[in-house]
């Protein structure tokens, strides 16, 4: 199977948010291809179980490392590249995938609103300022992969905070892009991963038990994930059960729309666009 040229074996993949979801399916397809993986997530018995799991498809401990990182302090994810450029010797791939999500609504706790942006884009700030310039200096074939999600793009009414964090890390993903094409013999190509529904814990923290028929499995998300990089897709657009790729596009249409149609914002929520917005849906 044809891959993105940093994805082979013996090659370094670092991944945030790795004890769970779509960093530990990321994680284990990677280990799987022969790639050696650091987990990265916050300390805990998570942490240690997901590396246990990865090193048992990587059939080798040597080849995976556990990093305890809070991602929104600068000097945990400088001391994460220390210990893996000691261990490795050089980062392939950098999956800025550590999040969290709730309470973040308009007039929210404002210390919950600190935690989301802290984790959501600092931590991808953190990483990209932290890892790029030692992924470019190493003159291979590089990918970094962050993690934004479709509510940063439609930012439907709820929890704001969310929608702004991954709206930043939209604009910081497209302008990273920019500054790399540009950059003289730079192999390191950028993508932004924006995951449909997905089960995963946040679905679980909200009282879910079970895979909700209209949801992904994260190794779906994978699945779906690396031949976009192969084909360097920069948006990588995830539909899922209940989303097609024709409605996003529709969504994201309507949202970009407000401005130019000089509608009321978040028409697409508004009692007096409700059936203007379902027609478009229908057609």
């Amino acid at each position: 199977m044809a891959r993105h040229p940093a994805i082979t074996p013996n090659r370094v993949a670092v991944i945030t948010g790795a004890a769970s979801g779509i960093g530990l399916a990321a994680a284990k397809r990677f280990a799987e291809i022969g790639m050696k993986v650091c987990l990265a997530d916050l300390p805990g018995e998570a942490l240690q179980r997901s590396a246990e799991e990865v090193a048992g498809v990587s059939g080798s401990a040597e080849n995976v490392l556990a990093i305890a990182t809070d991602v929104s302090r600068r000097e945990d994810v400088e001391r994460l590249k220390d210990k893996v450029l000691a261990a490795f010797g050089e980062v392939a791939v950098l999956m800025n995938n550590a999040g969290t999500e709730g309470g973040g609504q308009i007039f929210g706790d404002p210390q919950r609103w600190q935690a989301i942006l802290d984790t959501n884009l600092w931590g991808v700030i953190n990483g990209v300022q932290a890892f790029a310039p030692a992924m470019i200096e190493q003159g291979s074939p590089c990918a970094i992969i962050n993690t934004g999600s479709k509510q940063g793009i439609t930012t439907p009414p709820g929890d704001t905070a969310y929608n702004i964090s991954k709206a930043g890390v939209k604009v910081l993903t497209e302008a990273l892009a920019h500054e790399l094409r540009n950059t003289p013999v730079c192999q390191v190509t950028v993508h932004l991963l924006i995951p449909g529904f997905v089960y995963t814990g946040f679905t679980k923290a909200r009282g879910v038990s079970e895979k909700p028929a209209g949801a992904w499995e994260p190794e779906q998300v994978i699945d779906f994930l690396l031949p976009a990089l192969e084909r360097g897709d920069f948006y990588v657009l995830c539909p899922d059960n209940e989303t097609t790729r024709e409605m996003d596009e529709k969504r994201i249409r309507w949202a970009a729309e407000d401005m130019i149609e000089n509608r009321p914002p978040l028409s697409r929520w508004h009692p007096e666009y409700k059936d203007a917005f379902a027609k478009v849906m229908k057609c």
